[in-house]
């Protein structure tokens, strides 16, 4: 069998007013002044602007994402609940020692986990990721043999954990891509306990603290994520946005890393998200399980077959560029049967000049079984002639 290339046309109507300056403007992203950044489209799985992605950075409390992503898969696996009382160890509330952030668990409390993860996510709290880590693993030390064993599943190649809090430690390593792919993982896998990560502020012990992200003050698109800053790392500020646009929901995530203040973080990460929302348009070109195309089967009892996505296929470009958007499937000619539904075929190829935008898996949306031995041998004799 071979792979061959076919065409797709795609007709796309939008109104759009933007002038060539202004596009040839807004596609230089704007002076960030952080060591490195990334801003992801998550709609689209597109990263729009970048520096440094892959260097190595200290993640300080930023680890604290993998932390809470173990934590609410064992909540999944029904290892612990969220009403579950979890006890406080001296380990954990030596936490506060040398000016960490904590919530202010002592040892002689049993805390909720639910608090605990609140105490984590909203104020960063140390103590409150030892004692989660105490809790679902028996101690640090097997909670970080975890947090490594997602980062692989994940496909984090540069990142590396020591400890649970992001206190900096030789070989405590990650980069601004992993710390997104790590972030949409979150959001994708755990929509249930996104909303954890809005939270303006929390109290416990008679103590009201903040949740130091200020951006979710600022910009009400704004719904998570998390903030990290040590001496080494500088401060660092993961953040997620969600805008209601003419083409529908879209979702901006930005990484920034290393810069100068608590302030200058969040100003760098609202630049890129209005940037990000104002340079681009993410499209929805096709919905999932709907034909793509239905080309020819041989040996089938049906003469063609669908074939699609699984997924919705959503596609971002420079405002203005839709006309430039093409498509062409790369797929296994001639299709035999049989055929099973999901079996992938080929894939479809979304370009824009001459640029790879996006790939997707093409996949047979309906199975086809093989035809009887007669029209298989009637096929078998126009394939020879074909």
């Amino acid at each position: 069998m071979k792979r061959r290339v076919f065409a797709v046309c795609l007709a796309l109507t939008l109104s759009l007013t933007t002038t060539a300056a202004v596009q040839a403007q807004a596609l230089q992203p704007p002076e960030v002044a952080a060591k490195s950044y990334l801003l992801l489209d998550m709609t689209s799985r597109q990263v729009l602007a970048a520096r440094e992605p892959d260097a190595a950075a200290d993640p300080a409390s930023l680890t604290k994402l993998m932390t809470a992503y173990v934590v609410f898969g064992a909540i999944r696996e029904k290892k612990l609940s969220r009403e579950q009382l979890l006890p406080v160890s001296v380990r954990a509330w030596d936490e506060r020692k040398g000016g960490a952030s904590v919530m202010f668990i002592e040892p002689r409390m049993q805390v909720s986990v639910d608090d605990l993860l609140k105490g984590m996510i909203v104020v960063s709290g140390n103590d409150a990721s030892v004692a989660l880590a105490e809790g679902v693993a028996g101690s640090v030390e097997n909670f970080v043999v975890l947090m490594n064993r997602e980062a692989q599943r994940m496909g984090l190649k540069k990142t590396v954990f020591k400890n649970v809090t992001g206190i900096t430690e030789p070989g405590h390593v990650t980069t601004a891509r992993d710390l997104a792919t790590l972030a949409s993982h979150i959001i994708t896998d755990f929509p249930e306990f996104y909303p954890l990560y809005s939270l303006r502020e929390f109290k416990f012990n008679n103590i009201t603290q903040p949740n130091r992200n200020l951006l979710l003050r600022r910009d009400p698109s704004v719904d998570g994520m998390k903030t990290g800053h040590t001496a080494s790392a500088g401060y660092c500020l993961v953040a997620s946005a969600q805008r209601d646009l003419p083409n529908g929901k879209r979702r901006l995530l930005s990484v920034v890393l290393n810069t100068s203040s608590m302030e200058t973080r969040a100003n760098e990460s609202q630049k890129l998200l209005n940037w990000g929302y104002g340079a681009f348009d993410t499209l929805k070109l096709f919905e999932p399980g709907k034909p793509i195309a239905t080309p020819q089967v041989w040996k089938g009892e049906s003469s063609e077959v669908k074939l699609g996505s699984a997924q919705p296929i959503f596609v971002t470009v420079p405002k203005g560029d839709a006309d430039k958007i093409k498509t062409q499937i790369e797929r296994v000619d001639p299709l035999v049967a049989p055929l099973t539904k999901g079996q992938a075929v080929g894939k479809l190829k979304v370009t824009s000049g001459n640029t790879v935008v996006a790939e997707a898996p093409l996949v047979v949306l309906e199975p086809v079984e093989e035809s009887g031995i007669f029209g298989r041998a009637w096929d078998a004799i126009r394939l020879w002639i074909k």
